[in-house]
């Protein structure tokens, strides 16, 4: 099989490797998509704590190719979407290959999820990243009514901002890219901010009354934004580091201001948002704006660095939708 290979930092090479074999319990699935987020963008540039060589990619989904023994309900051909829980692209090689082997723990865990009708492969790969401001909205209390803020207008910013929206809040979305803050008013942002033009606590005041939001998500790994991302929680409220560790908790309990850092996707959530993205309840389609084939991943990854892309997908082969 083809795969993408880390072999250190900066060192990517696309090569042939051996199929990997299902063991008990484990299957193999025939890679048909597979999304390209920043933690597999930073993998791929050996940004990421992990002794190479390795094959990153945690958004997968295909057709399983063998299913081993003790597998049930499950058989070679199935269209599948895969919960990653955290193993793909790091304890185990990752989707960024044209054959996957997926280990026992995602299998008995509920980690296939079989694709049903009017699903394509490249939306089920986005049902993880959604899943996980899911698991977020949830940390963080989110309900109808109220205010977010999103700093960050990237592709998870995207995904928060849906997420929010679906939830029934009002959102600020503060980025210095413009490109991406017209993107997010296509998707229904109350409030464009562009922090490369004007300040981002002075316009969040300015629209929230000065008040600050009931919700702020950072959701771009840029610590030094945490202090400005408290000073803006209105009292109260909640603040979510996304992807980070939050070293801020004196200031946050002295504004009774409760403090979250979830990232991850919980399974339900993950199955949850592969149902609304089949019923059209949240529309991610309109978030691929690349796809690239696996040996166009080295542009892929100079895209992403020079901010070129919201989010980009590797396909393999023909992509339909599903229809039984």
């Amino acid at each position: 099989m083809k795969a993408a290979v880390v072999h250190g930092a900066n060192n990517l090479r696309v090569e042939e490797c051996p199929d990997p074999s299902a063991g008990p319990g484990e299957v193999v699935i025939r890679t048909k998509a597979a999304g390209i987020c920043s933690e597999s963008v930073r993998a791929l540039l050996g940004q990421i704590d992990q002794p190479p060589p390795f094959i990153p990619g945690q958004e997968l989904a295909g057709e399983i190719s063998e299913a081993g023994p003790g597998v049930r309900g499950f058989f070679p051909g199935d269209p599948v979407a895969v919960y990653s829980a955290g193993l793909l692209g790091r304890s185990v090689n990752g989707a960024f290959a044209e054959l996957v082997r997926v280990p026992k723990e995602i299998v008995e865990a509920g980690g296939l999820v079989r694709l049903d009708e009017e699903i394509s492969f490249e939306d089920a790969v986005m049902a993880e990243p959604l899943a996980c401001t899911f698991t977020v909205a949830r940390a963080n209390g989110m309900k109808e009514g109220q205010t977010v803020l999103i700093v960050g207008g990237g592709s998870v910013g995207l995904m928060h901002l849906k997420t929010a929206k679906w939830s029934g809040c009002k959102v600020i979305v503060a980025d210095k890219n413009a490109a991406r803050l017209a993107l997010a008013g296509q998707m229904g942002a109350s409030h464009l901010v562009n922090t490369g033009q004007n300040g981002l606590s002075e316009e969040t005041m300015r629209i929230t009354g000065g008040r600050g939001a009931e919700v702020v998500i950072l959701s771009v790994r840029i610590p030094e934004l945490t202090a400005d991302c408290l000073s803006l929680t209105a009292p109260s409220g909640v603040c979510n580091l996304f992807s980070l560790s939050p070293e801020s908790e004196a200031e946050a309990a002295r504004r009774q201001i409760r403090l979250t850092a979830s990232c991850g996707a919980a399974a339900g959530d993950f199955r949850k948002c592969l149902q609304m993205i089949k019923e059209e309840a949240i529309i991610v389609s309109d978030m691929i704006s690349h796809r690239f084939t696996l040996d166009e991943l080295p542009t892929a990854v100079e895209k992403a660095k020079n901010q070129e892309l919201i989010r980009g997908v590797l396909t393999f082969g023909e992509q339909l939708a599903l229809a039984f």
